[in-house]
């Protein structure tokens, strides 16, 4: 980051496209185009597609907003399915059902979410694109290096199985840019057509016009936006992307530690990990059984963090907020498993500094609450 700053060239050049290849060669993608943030990712990759006034995308309600608020840049509808109850994932059964029943003649795309690190059952949605003639664009947010075996593949990457696949960099993800995010690809057109989107519709970078390889003359192909990424925060994402395997062996260690030691209290539900899946551990989301307990959810969290514990809730389910509420006509009951899952669930800390005593703190002080709160 440093360099950067010495050289004068702040702006997208020389480290953005270095951290666009560095990128596509870790996931295994043929093109990788760094952008300002993962929203952006979703919209360029939608609008890319073609998606716009009237269409519909088949999406999770349990999601963060920008999931679905990049529908609505494109007067596009978000059409909300219920998840599976062990993964939180979109559950390919209900989408199968929702297309089947006619109620929705204009869906496009599915945009499935890999909910804080676990890939979704891409084989059965792939298989549904194919037979519906859709287009799937991946919301990996959460999923950075995670990774699933799938028939005739072996285990495929996350970043190179859908049409398109968005990546965040936010200061909170497993590793990041401060901001930022990137979309894989393997398709020429899609790539060309993000390239140039994502930086006004303009032919050339920046760096391209202004180092001595370029030329000042530049034209408007498209319609354009302003997501490129800097080279400050490009910067930042080489050194990070250097250690992202160092990362992700110390999320999957805690993981394991949390979920042998949680499993002892019956009043406690670790997070299921689906057979196949190489999890990316971007959070740890785990649930209570509330019949075994005299206090609900928001009261176990509080007393985490009363007792030095940082945790949180993911996600407040979309179709319950008013927003979605007002302008798509959805309402909280709407879609159950969502609702139950966020009821009970909160996420625990886990990220690479963590130490051996942190982590035996955070598992004895949620069996203690449990041990204390029985009924």
């Amino acid at each position: 980051m440093l360099e950067a700053l010495r050289s004068g060239w702040i702006t997208t050049g020389p480290k953005a496209k270095r951290f666009e290849q560095e990128f596509a060669a870790y996931v295994g993608a043929k093109h990788a185009l760094a952008l300002a943030h993962c929203t952006g990712a979703l919209h360029l990759a939608l609008w890319s597609l073609g998606i716009g006034q009237g269409d519909e995308v088949i999406t999770t309600p349990f999601t963060f907003t920008a999931t679905a608020e990049v529908m609505g840049y494109l007067g596009a509808r978000p059409v909300f399915v219920d998840v599976d109850p062990g993964t939180f994932n979109l559950n390919p059964a209900r989408v199968e059902e929702e297309l089947e029943s006619g109620r929705h003649k204009r869906v496009r795309a599915l945009l499935p979410v890999h909910f804080a690190g676990q890939v979704c059952d891409m084989d059965r949605l792939l298989k549904i694109v194919r037979d519906y003639d859709l287009k799937i664009v991946e919301d990996a947010a959460h999923a950075v290096s995670a990774a699933r075996h799938m028939e005739g593949r072996g285990m495929a990457q996350v970043g190179t199985i859908g049409d398109l696949t968005c990546f965040s960099f936010y200061a909170t993800k497993n590793f990041t840019t401060a901001e930022g995010g990137m979309i894989t690809t393997a398709d020429d057109a899609l790539a060309d057509k993000i390239a140039v989107a994502s930086l006004h519709g303009m032919n050339k970078d920046a760096w391209k016009r202004y180092d001595k390889s370029g030329s000042w003359y530049y034209e408007i192909h498209d319609m354009g936006f302003k997501y490129n990424l800097s080279d400050v925060h490009a910067a930042i994402g080489l050194a990070q992307l250097k250690r992202a395997e160092d990362f992700k062996r110390r999320r999957a260690e805690i993981a394991r530690r949390y979920g042998e030691a949680l499993r002892s209290d019956d009043a406690l539900q670790p997070p299921y990990v689906e057979p196949g899946v190489e999890h990316a551990w971007h959070l740890y989301v785990m649930r209570l059984r509330p019949e075994k307990l005299r206090i609900g959810r928001n009261q176990f969290v509080e007393t985490l963090r009363e007792r030095g514990v940082g945790c949180s809730v993911h996600c407040i389910p979309l179709h319950t907020m008013h927003y979605y509420q007002q302008m798509y006509g959805y309402r909280t009951g709407d879609f159950p498993v969502a609702e139950d899952i966020y009821s009970r669930c909160f996420s625990l800390p886990i990220y690479y500094s963590m130490s051996d005593e942190d982590v035996d703190y955070v598992i004895d002080t949620v069996l203690k609450i449990a041990r204390e709160n029985r009924r």
